[in-house]
């Protein structure tokens, strides 16, 4: 059904170019016939739902699970996170620094 809502739109759109220049040549006959089709190419095309996707994401998900952005995600980690979001916390302290760390003392 989808499909036949699509090509009888494409269908109306070459007709209503090809009778809006009837008394005209081929060349200039098929070149509104294109520019018809294409205007009535993506009305049918959303009329008929193609190219529909499936459920949309609410706010604040994500579709990768667990990457640690949704608001499940950071609800779920909170503690392990200690109430930052992820990617912002503070740099690591100075008791963290190995020798080849600029700035270390050894």
């Amino acid at each position: 059904m989808r499909k036949l809502i699509f090509v009888g739109f494409t269908t109306v759109g070459a007709l209503i170019g090809w009778l809006s220049v009837t008394d005209s040549d081929w060349g200039t006959r098929l070149v509104m016939m294109g520019v018809g089709v294409l205007f009535a190419a993506p009305i049918g095309g959303a009329l008929a739902g193609i190219g529909k996707t499936g459920r949309s994401l609410g706010w604040g998900e994500s579709k990768l699970p667990s990457d640690g952005t949704s608001s499940k995600d950071i609800a779920a980690n909170y503690w392990r996170d200690e109430g930052h979001s992820p990617f912002a916390k503070s740099g690591a302290s100075e008791g963290e620094m190995h020798r080849w760390d600029r700035g270390s003392a050894g």
